[in-house]
Parts: structure tokens; sequence; C-alpha cells
């Protein structure tokens, strides 16, 4: 497998756009954008222009200061326009870290797989040589090839994606509201209630044991209500 540079190309022309909008939409400007990654006014330009696309922990802290769920940039919709809100922290640092937690991800994935790294570069398309710099944490990810690599390795993008830090927490926090907003109205209401929380706990409880143990308490019950 080889990368195909046109899809490439295509897949950070449509990353561009959605970027665009999503920055636009909230009336953040460009250079507010470029200090909240911590890069060059004229780098977050050509994110914008698909000439050159973000790592994914870039996108993590974009969605993260413009308030916009991540998955907005897996789609094909554009935002309403809403006020963003002020978020602080060291863009340089955070993206270091997640730029080699990933790399940890990858090279596990890999392990996990069988794969040495000759044949996820074969099976991938992107050097060998490069792909001992990513999953070293040295060199930063654009979106489209960690998604080309998730794609070799058959995982899912969203198993890279932050989950521990202030950002993969709002991004946790996000999930669990529109969850909570798909629910029928009815369900809402429950869960709203201070007085369902023992339900709620139960069910959590539940949900955590094995099947065996599931069926033991139906059989409990069922001797009670005989």
């Amino acid at each position: 497998m080889t990368v195909n540079p046109l899809a490439m190309t295509i897949r950070a022309k449509k990353l561009g756009v959605l970027i665009r909008d999503a920055r636009t939409s909230t009336g953040t400007s460009i250079e507010d954008c470029a200090r909240a990654l911590g890069i060059p006014a004229s780098q977050f330009e050509s994110y914008e222009r698909g000439e050159n696309s973000p790592s994914l922990p870039e996108m993590e802290i974009l969605a993260f200061t413009l308030n916009v769920p991540i998955e907005h940039f897996w789609e094909n919709s554009t935002l309403p326009i809403r006020q963003s809100s002020d978020k602080k922290f060291n863009p340089e640092q955070l993206v270091n870290l997640r730029q080699r937690m990933i790399g940890v991800q990858i090279r596990q994935s890999r392990t996990e797989a069988g794969l040495s790294l000759e044949q996820l570069a074969e099976k991938s398309g992107i050097p060998a040589d490069r792909l001992k710099g990513y999953e070293l944490g040295e060199q930063s990810i654009p979106l489209p090839l960690l998604e080309t690599l998730a794609l070799a390795l058959n995982r899912p993008v969203r198993d890279f994606q932050d989950r521990h830090g202030p950002v993969g927490l709002w991004v946790t926090q996000q999930r669990a509201m529109q969850g909570f907003l798909e629910m029928p109205p009815d369900l809402q209401a429950f869960v709203s209630k201070p007085v369902n929380q023992p339900f709620l706990e139960l069910a959590q409880r539940l949900s955590e044991m094995s099947v065996e143990k599931l069926r033991s308490v139906a059989e409990g019950l069922l001797e009670i209500t005989l």
C-alpha cells in the first residue's frame, strides 16, 4: 500500500475548510487560534488553506479552545455562529506531551498487531524512518497521515484522542452531554432528578457485572417473587 497523494491533498483541503468554519463560527481570529496552538499565524493559515495539516494534539487543542466537538473535523457539515470561550494552558507543552503519548500508542498497536516497522511502513505507505520518528514522539503527525496509520493498524482515530488531560476531560464531558441530549425527553427527566440517583448507581453496578453474576441475581429475584 502506498499513500495516495491526491487523497491526502483532498483530505487536507477538506480539513482546512472545517478548521476555518470552526474558527469563523466562534468569531475567533487567526492570530488567537495560532496563539492557542503556540504556532505562527502563517502556519495556522496554511492549515486553513489545506497546504499543511495539523496533528491530532493540535486539533484537540483547537477544538478545546473553540469549544467545538472534535468530531466536527470528521464531518461534512458547518457550525452555527456562536461565541468562543477563553481556555488557558501551555499549548507547546501539551502538544509535545500528546505527541509522545500518540507515539507510544502507535508502537503498542503495531506490536499488538505483530508488525515490524518495515511491515507497517509497507502497509501504510509511510517510510520506516518517519514512522520511527512518530513512535518516538520526535515528529508531529499530520492528521491525514494519522488517519492512514490508524487504518493500517485497524484502529479508529478516536483511540488516539486525549482522555485524561484538560482537553480529554472536556471531550468526555462534551460526549456525555451529547449523549444526554440524544436521550428521549422522559429519560432525560428521569436522569435529571436527584431522587433517582440510587437507581442510576444500581444500573451502573449491574452493567459492570458478568453474565454469570447477572444470571444469579435474576434467579434470586425470581425466587423472592415466587
